[in-house]
C-alpha cells in the first residue's frame, strides 16, 4: 500500500495486479509505503476503513481518496495458481504443481476452499463498507496504461515501471463446465470487472 499525502491518494495493493511494480516505482516518492506484513500491505477496504481512514482523518485528510487495480478473474486464478506452482513451493501445504489448473478453480467454487486455493477475492477486497467508504478509482489490469496515465497526471511524475513479482509463464485452460461454475458461484467477480469501462471508474 502507497500513500501520498499533498496528493490525497492511497493505492490499495490487491495481490496480483502489479501493484509490486507500483511499489518499486513510487515508493521513494510515497509519504508511506506499507510492505509488511502482508496483511497490511494488502490490506483490503475493510481494514483501510478500520485502521488507516481514522489514522488520516484524524491528521487532517478528511478527503483522501483510494486507487486500485483489478484484473480479468479467469486470469488472476491462473496467476495464483502459476505463482503456488513454482518449484519453490514444491513440498509446502499450497503448492498447486501437482494439479490441474480445472482442479484449482474448482477448489476455489468450494464453500471451504482447501489451503491452496484460498487466494480471497477481489470483489471482496474492494466490497464498499457500511458507512458509505468504497473505491474512489478503480482500473483494469488490461487497461494498465490508463492507469498509470492517471498516476502520473494526479501524482505529477513520470512513472517506469519494471515487471516484478511475475508469474512463470503455464499454459492455463479452463473446461467450459469448470468457468460456468466459476461463473455462477463466483459471479460478483465478473460483475466487478464487467463494470469497469476503458479509462476506468471514477466515484
Amino acid at each position: 500500500m502507497l500513500m501520498f499525502w499533498k496528493e490525497r491518494l492511497t493505492i490499495l495493493a490487491v495481490p496480483k495486479t502489479g501493484t509490486t511494480a507500483l511499489e518499486d516505482a513510487l515508493g521513494a516518492a510515497a509519504d508511506m509505503v506499507v510492505r509488511d506484513p502482508p496483511q497490511l500491505k494488502h490490506a483490503p477496504m475493510y481494514r483501510y476503513n478500520r485502521f488507516f481512514r481514522p489514522m488520516f482523518e484524524k491528521q487532517g485528510a478528511e478527503d483522501m481518496e483510494t486507487f486500485a487495480i483489478i484484473r480479468e478473474p479467469v486470469a488472476w486464478l491462473s496467476s495464483w495458481y502459476r505463482y503456488r506452482a513454482r518449484p519453490f513451493m514444491q513440498g509446502k501445504a499450497n503448492y498447486t504443481g501437482d494439479m490441474s489448473f480445472d482442479d484449482f478453480v474448482d477448489a476455489y467454487c468450494k464453500g471451504h476452499k482447501p489451503g491452496f486455493a484460498n487466494v480471497g477475492s477481489q470483489a471482496k477486497f474492494l466490497e464498499p463498507r457500511p458507512n458509505g467508504v468504497a473505491i474512489h478509482h478503480l482500473y483494469r489490469y488490461d487497461d494498465f496504461a490508463a492507469a498509470v496515465d492517471f498516476l502520473e497526471k494526479r501524482l505529477s511524475r513520470d512513472i517506469n515501471l519494471t515487471k516484478q513479482n511475475v508469474s512463470p509463464m503455464q499454459e492455463t485452460r479452463l473446461s467450459a463446465q469448470t468457468e460456468e461454475k466459476l461463473r455462477r458461484k463466483r459471479h460478483e467477480e465478473f460483475e466487478l470487472y464487467a463494470s469497469i469501462p476503458d479509462g476506468g471508474w471514477h466515484a
